[in-house]
């Protein structure tokens, strides 16, 4: 089976949460940094909350914080924001010749089911595993064997892709197939991404060939 990161994989998301990072810490006099940045990137809403919380040393409660984000965000997953290029078509392609495909995400549920629904990717997708719900980071190559678990299939059955070298080292870690796929945020880590997964891609584009790709696994 095949399965997909949200954020920065198949929805062109990750300047939206830099331009919302920026944007909160700016209404409280606070600089965006690089340090803060890492705190909360690849982190699960609740963590991210507390770590603003702590890092900032702000009074609003983690609960608080959330809503606040989730205010900011919600028009950009509902309306606005757009896909990677050929995501869509990949996920049609993959469907139509009979292949599992399902998610797992760090997005909160009530976004992700917005792009989901509003772009058409529900469609093809048999499962949403979020994060949050297992209370894991996608890190943790924990997370990934339970996300395996709740698929019912072994990692070794499974090809995950992902923008974020923090995920693709957590799958592989956990025995998942990994293919990287680029996001301009971690563009200055693509010979990791490269080094790191069992394949890379600039775009979705990539597979459409009518030879299904330059990525063996894929074939």
């Amino acid at each position: 089976m095949k399965l997909f990161d949200l954020d920065g994989t198949l929805l062109d998301s990750n300047l939206l949460w830099r331009e919302i990072d920026i944007a909160f810490l700016r209404r409280r006099g606070i600089p965006w940094t690089e340090e803060y940045n890492q705190g909360v990137i690849h982190a699960i809403f609740p963590t991210a909350a507390r770590f603003t919380r702590d890092y900032c040393h702000l009074s609003e409660t983690p609960e608080e914080i959330m809503a606040e984000w989730l205010d900011m965000a919600r028009e950009g997953y509902e309306r606005t924001l757009g896909v990677k290029p050929g995501a869509l078509e990949y996920l049609a392609r993959c469907s139509g010749a009979g292949e599992r495909l399902a998610l797992f995400t760090s997005a909160e549920p009530e976004l992700c089911q917005a792009a989901l629904a509003g772009r058409g990717f529900d469609r093809y997708l048999s499962q949403v595993v979020y994060a949050r719900e297992l209370n894991m980071e996608k890190r943790s190559p924990a997370a990934f064997r339970e996300a395996a678990r709740i698929l019912g299939a072994a990692p070794e059955e499974i090809t995950f892709f992902d923008d974020s070298p923090v995920s693709c080292r957590g799958a592989r870690a956990a025995g998942f197939t990994v293919v990287g796929v680029y996001d301009g945020c971690f563009a200055a880590q693509e010979g990791e991404m490269r080094s790191l997964c069992h394949g890379y891609i600039r775009s979705f584009q990539e597979l459409l060939a009518p030879d299904g790709g330059i990525i063996p696994a894929l074939r």
